[in-house]
């Protein structure tokens, strides 16, 4: 289905802004090729701070569990070399580019992605009239299950990224693509909701003029 590979990346974290001192504490990225899933990057993270008792509540991550695991200056850079210049995608995308980007400048080691597509705007345009963008909320609505426990990094991102195939796929049938290049996600997502009908017309005509 994509025409060229898209990183579905989600983190844990310590709080919200890594502004104010939080920092990743397990990370999930998802290399997506043609129509599945096709390479994961997938660990723990210890970068030496407190895991709030709350986070625990929420992901079931103990401090003993990132005090045991590989530290961020191993985690980090190897994973910002698996993503390299492909795609990268996220759901609320910001949040989890923001978590990246900062701990890449921590360790001198900048971001290659070539743009970045959030799978929570998409199907805000792409999928009007749902009750919740919520990713929980969302999949159950499209009947993409959990393999894992929510609010851990891989679980998280392999709903995300199936959600991103059901969003590929549906454009693609309603608009014959045959094919959907990541760079169309990444533009949609700067597409008033208004006018993405228009929008993909345009784009679908000029595909088939180009081909």
């Amino acid at each position: 289905m994509f025409e060229r590979p898209i990183v579905m990346l989600d983190f844990e974290t310590t709080g919200l802004s890594p502004e104010g001192g939080d920092r990743i504490t397990e990370v999930a990225a998802l290399r997506i090729a043609g129509g599945q899933i096709v390479e994961r990057y997938v660990s723990l993270v210890n970068c030496g701070v407190r895991v709030p008792s709350f986070i625990t509540q929420l992901t079931g991550i103990t401090q003993a569990m990132v005090d045991g695991a590989p530290p961020a200056a191993e985690i980090v850079p190897a994973l910002i070399d698996f993503i390299g210049d492909d795609v990268l995608a996220a759901h609320n995308a910001s949040f989890d580019e923001k978590f990246l980007k900062a701990e890449g400048r921590m360790l001198g080691h900048d971001c290659r992605h070539s743009g970045v597509v959030c799978s929570l705007k998409l199907a805000r345009r792409v999928l009007p009239g749902q009750p919740s963008y919520k990713l929980g909320e969302l999949a159950r609505r499209l009947g993409i299950t959990f393999s894992g426990r929510a609010h851990r990094a891989e679980a998280d991102a392999e709903v995300a990224a199936h959600l991103l195939l059901h969003i590929g796929r549906h454009l693609d049938g309603a608009y014959a693509l045959q094919g959907i290049d990541p760079d169309l996600f990444v533009a949609l997502n700067r597409v008033a909701a208004a006018k993405v009908d228009a929008f993909m017309g345009t784009y679908a005509a000029q595909r088939r003029t180009a081909a």
